[in-house]
Parts: C-alpha cells; structure tokens; sequence
C-alpha cells in the first residue's frame, strides 16, 4: 500500500502530510511548535482522532525542547491543541496523557518518549481492529463507509479500513461504496484515493445515494470510524453518520463503528453532553451562495441504540453497548 504517512518523526523534527492538498500533491508541512501544530489541526492539514492525538503528543514535545520550560509549555501549549478541535476526545486524551508524564519525570526527553509510545500504540491498535473486524467482510460483500477512517487519520490501516485492508491482503473480494463526505469530501478525496491505491474494489457515491442503495440491497455492511464513544456507547462522528445509522436500522443492515481503545471517553455519558464543532459556513458557500446563512457542524450523534457493535483492537462491543463497552475496556460497571 503505497500510502504516504499522516505524519513523520525523524530526528526529533515533526512533520504533517498536508491533507488539504489531497489528491492532487503530496506535501509535507514542518511542525516547529504549538501555534504551528494549532493551525494544522483546526485547518485540517491533519485530521482524524487518533492522528491529531500523535500530532499534539509530538508537537509538546518540540515545544518544550525549544522552550525547556516543560510545565509552561503543558500547560499553555496542552490547552492551545486541546482547543483547536475540542469534539475528538483522542487529542485531549493524548495532551492529558503527556501532562502525567511531564509530571512524573519533567523532561522533554520523557515527553519524547511517552509521544513514541503513542505512536507505536495506536499503529498496534489499527492492527488489532483490522483482525477482529476482518471476519465481517464476507467474500463478495459489499461495503459502506463515510468520511476518512482510513491510513490518513492514523499511524497506518486506518480504523474502519483496517479489516478492509487485511481482507484485501488475504484475497478476500469486496466492494466498497464510499460518501463524498460533504462539505471538505473527506470521502472522495482521501478514503477513495486511499482504498483505489491499495487496489481495492469501490464505488464513489453522493451522500444522497446511500439509501437508495440500502433499500436496493446493495450494501451488506456499513463500517465508519468515530472521534469520540461516551459512556453509553454513543458514537459522535463525521456529520452523516446519524443519516447511516438511521437508514441501516430501517433497511436491517449491520451498522459498525471502528475505533482504538482510546476513543471511548468514560467521563462523558451520552453524546449530549459533547460539545460539537461548528465550522466555518465557507465550506458551505464556496462560490454558490455567498449570503445564505449557513449551520455547518462537524460531527453529529449517533445513539447506541443504532449501533451494531463498536470494533477496538481489544475486541468487539456488542448491545448492550453500555455494559460490553465497560468490561471490553477493564471499566467497573455502576
């Protein structure tokens, strides 16, 4: 798979594959601090959760060897990312998770290696969701997923596109049908470059045309990635992933959601507790209605009561999600 890296750590210098440039050129941008890291994850020139978690974990760990105040740079630095995109919980998780260990030891060197321990974490996480999800893609099925949740928005595999391609490097025929993923098209320019490289079978589709395909019969899965599980086994994702959700219960078509272990956030219950992104209405407009008022969130709720089961590299979490969620994830139970 000939996919490039969503971000490189070589020498102790950070640099982000420039996803906004996707397709058409493959650009790398220089991380040399906080504010630097900041625009690129609010601009998404790095995007999805996992992949913005290791890009701050390594960002702090620039900042501080440049400032050598660590604590200054955790603190100041840590509140500066968590804000940048305050819905996926990886990227908060991932500045909390560099605090501790800034506070333990205090060295930038420390910081160095706790980043490297992420990294090397979720690469194994996307492995281990790509082997306990494989077996859901049965030979000649045809397949669904929305947004990015592949390779470009972690270390490598993807989330919902680990199973697809480990099945693929198996030899096991499948089909996908990819969203456009309005309004930034997630979908058509990056999940379908992505999977067409790796010479896997797809379909590009308006969002529009997914429940026409659903009330034909034409899709026997649907898999899509998610920036944060609360509690109850809410999935809060790339907006049009409720449409899905909706369409797959009326239609009866399992309906899976594919994350690492450290996208479900125990300390939110439900998905109305989260806060939602709204984006600017000039991914709206373009050149089409300049005045029009737009409401443009970035991510919407998907109730569990809608999801068929939740794929982590720990295992599957099935109904109900609640309790499954807990033991899979060596929570107690209240």
């Amino acid at each position: 798979m000939s996919i490039p890296s969503a971000l490189l750590w070589e020498g102790g210098e950070l640099r982000l594959l420039d996803q906004r440039q996707l397709p058409h050129r493959v650009e790398y941008l220089r991380i040399d601090g906080i504010p630097a890291a900041v625009d690129a994850i609010a601009t998404l020139a790095v995007r999805g959760a996992p992949a913005i978690g290791i890009a701050a974990a390594y960002a702090l760990t620039v900042a501080a060897r440049r400032s050598g105040d660590v604590a200054e740079v955790l603190k100041d630095g840590g509140d500066a990312l968590i804000a940048a995109r305050p819905t996926a919980v990886n990227l908060r998780w991932a500045v909390e998770r560099m605090r501790g260990r800034g506070a333990r030891e205090g060295s930038a060197a420390a910081l160095a290696d706790e980043a490297e321990a992420i990294h090397r974490e979720d690469v194994a996480a996307c492995r281990g969701i790509g082997e306990h999800g494989r077996d859901l893609i049965k030979p000649g099925s045809n397949l669904l997923t929305h947004c990015n949740a592949g390779a470009l928005a972690v270390s490598e595999l993807g989330t919902a596109t680990a199973p697809m391609y480990l099945s693929h490097q198996a030899g096991v025929r499948f089909h996908v049908y990819v969203d456009e993923t309005r309004p930034l098209f997630q979908g058509a320019r990056l999940t379908a470059w992505e999977l067409g490289a790796a010479g896997i079978d797809l379909t590009l589709i308006c969002d529009n045309a997914a429940a026409s395909l659903m009330a034909a019969g034409k899709i026997d899965l649907i898999i899509v990635g998610t920036d944060r599980v609360a509690r109850n086994g809410d999935v809060v994702n790339k907006i049009g992933t409720l449409n899905l959700a909706v369409l797959a219960n009326h239609f009866r078509v399992p309906f899976y959601v594919a994350c690492p272990s450290s996208t479900f956030d125990p300390s939110t219950p439900s998905g109305r507790e989260v806060i939602i992104e709204e984006r600017t209405g000039d991914e709206v407009r373009q050149e089409h209605a300049a005045d029009a008022a737009v409401f443009n969130p970035a991510f919407d709720v998907t109730p569990a009561a809608l999801v068929t089961g939740i794929v982590t590299e720990r295992g599957i979490a099935r109904a109900p999600l609640e309790r499954s969620l807990h033991e899979l994830m060596e929570e107690t139970v209240t």
